[in-house]
């Protein structure tokens, strides 16, 4: 089995039949991204087949996620090392409030729909293998801003969710002591709790994240911003930063300091805390263009940092984040799971996992051909596929050996507008989903012509 399908090679429904429609709507799904579920099937008793698949009761998002996080596990294995990279998304259904039941308010009442918090595993060198779980949310109406209440319990604010994520990331380096995973979040994973639940033994998983504040208060009364002001310089870094919505690229020059301290334990009403001793590693960029912000980022890590190497290993590690961010602009953007026409949040879960499967493909074609570019490419394209490219693109019969994945792949994202000319780098993730879907169209006609001939004319 290949492709997409592989993916849920294992799934289980309860029912073989369920598990045979599951496997082929992903790849009925994957091969159109970017249409409407209606406009993906071919004709009406393959879209009311879809339907009636979400409307089953075991098909819910875990099971379809089940098999692809087998997957995903399976994958890491190979890795000494991978990256957990957790960040959430909001789902915007404004358009379809009173529609799909059972979503809540975003961050304004007026706003509809849902969050998406997933764990996308990338190695060191960002090929994203996978995603390890997907925790989603919904807010009630009337609960936007409600005045923070210390008193709370961790255990019942949203917040919660970073800490349950990396007790999964940990789990995860338990099962499997021969790949160490690093725990990386955002400022928003930014919580004492989790430092706190994660002691991080040599069976345990590692944590790189970003600071929110750097005027937190260290054991020894001082700040960690005077901390960090009287350590030494560990080198400078250069880099382009990509662009952005109304944001170009730009080169990027960023000093590097790092200090070990213990952060001073906050106060609870209903728990002693007790104080964490971690690395604190400050990128600041020097001489930025006039008028643009310098770049700055305050990281927090369990591990030590001692010499410019270790240093520059946890930045490079931390913006390998940004891989979220493009998994998630491939889903929206992509995958256009905003528009999808479901009338309720049991419906949508599980159709929103087979999207964020195909996202996930998407996103990792893109880097294999990278990373991987001698690799023959019937290891992640179907027989099909890439001879349907080949002889749409070349205009002559396919060759007997499969070409290799970099080849496909530019094939493939010439389809979709990728010109291919000296300088033009390696294609991205926008005119790989574009060319997958037309590469779909494609194997369809070689299928009709095999069928009708049985050559290639």
């Amino acid at each position: 089995m290949e492709g997409l399908a592989a993916e849920l090679a294992d799934i289980d429904l309860g029912d073989r039949r369920l598990n045979r429609r599951a496997q082929r709507l992903v790849a009925t799904l994957g091969a159109q991204p970017t249409l409407s579920i209606p406009g993906a099937c071919s004709g009406w008793d393959e879209t009311r087949a879809a339907y009636r698949l979400f409307d089953h009761a075991a098909v819910t998002a875990e099971a379809v996620l089940a098999p692809h996080i087998a997957c995903t596990e399976a994958r890491l294995r190979a890795h000494p090392r991978v990256l957990c990279i957790q960040d959430t998304t909001e789902l915007d259904y404004t358009k379809k409030k009173g529609v799909i039941g059972g979503l809540g308010v975003l961050n304004l009442e007026s706003r509809w729909g849902m969050y998406l918090h997933p764990t996308l595993v990338v190695t060191p060198e960002r090929v994203p293998l996978g995603l390890l779980d997907v925790h989603r949310f919904t807010r009630e109406p009337g609960s936007l801003g409600q005045p923070k209440d210390r008193r709370r319990p961790l255990e019942d604010k949203e917040s919660v969710r970073w800490v349950d994520g990396f007790a999964r990331v940990n789990a995860l380096a338990e099962r499997f002591p021969e790949t160490r995973p690093v725990y990386i979040a955002d400022r928003e994973g930014d919580l004492y709790d989790l430092f706190v639940a994660a002691p991080c033994p040599e069976t345990g998983a590692d944590w790189l994240i970003r600071a929110q504040h750097d005027d937190r208060l260290l054991s020894d009364g001082r700040k960690l911003e005077d901390a960090l002001a009287a350590a030494p310089l560990l080198t400078e870094i250069t880099f382009k930063r990509p662009a952005a919505s109304g944001r170009p690229a730009r080169s990027v020059t960023q000093q590097l300091k790092a200090v070990r301290v213990t952060l001073k334990a906050p106060a609870r009403p209903d728990r002693t805390l007790p104080e964490v001793s971690v690395t604190a590693l400050l990128a600041s960029e020097i001489n930025p263009p006039p008028g643009e912000a310098p770049l700055r980022w305050l990281l927090l890590t369990n591990l030590p940092v001692e010499n410019a190497a270790q240093a520059l290993e946890k930045l490079a590690w931390y913006r390998c984040r940004w891989q979220v961010e493009v998994y998630f602009k491939i889903l929206k953007s992509g995958c256009n799971i905003e528009a999808l026409q479901l009338e309720t949040r049991e419906r949508l879960e599980p159709a929103l996992a087979f999207y964020m499967i195909i996202a996930w493909r998407v996103l990792f074609l893109t880097h294999l051909g990278r990373d991987c570019p001698e690799l023959p490419c019937d290891a992640v394209f179907a027989e099909e596929e890439w001879q349907a490219v080949y002889l749409v693109t070349q205009r002559q019969p396919p060759p007997t050996e499969p070409p290799t994945l970099d080849t496909m792949v530019r094939m493939v994202a010439g389809l979709g507008g990728f010109l291919n000319r000296k300088g033009d780098g390696f294609p991205g993730p926008q005119t790989m989903w574009i060319g997958l879907q037309r590469a779909a169209d494609f194997v369809l006609a070689l299928q009709a012509q095999r069928d009708a001939s049985g050559s290639y004319g």
